[in-house]
């Protein structure tokens, strides 16, 4: 019996998906860029687990391939398109709602 919440991701993962969903499309040069480590690890996850998918190649030399989510990511994070991701200025508002009702530690 398979449920149909995918495998927890890492947090290299969840970063990785991130930038591309709020980049797409774009090609592993420029996620290891914004992340400033090697994300291959982190894609091959996501592909495996078809959050991600390859959506072409670049015309540039080398041909990279340029990656994008999928419809299955779009239900995983019960989204009807990529507009209803948060906007930069919700996720800090948010972060910061968290921060106030965090007990101090003593």
């Amino acid at each position: 019996l398979k449920a149909s919440r995918p495998a927890v991701l890492t947090p290299a993962a969840l970063e990785t998906l991130a930038v591309i969903a709020y980049r797409q499309p774009l090609v592993k040069v420029e996620i290891d860029r914004i992340r400033g480590v090697d994300a291959s690890g982190a894609l091959k996850g996501l592909l495996e687990k078809k959050l991600v998918r390859i959506v072409g190649r670049k015309d540039v030399p080398g041909k990279p391939i340029i990656y994008g989510t999928t419809k299955r990511f779009l239900e995983v994070f019960n989204l009807k398109d990529l507009s209803e991701l948060p906007t930069l200025r919700e996720l800090k508002d948010l972060q910061n709602d968290a921060a106030g009702r965090q007990e101090p530690s003593s």
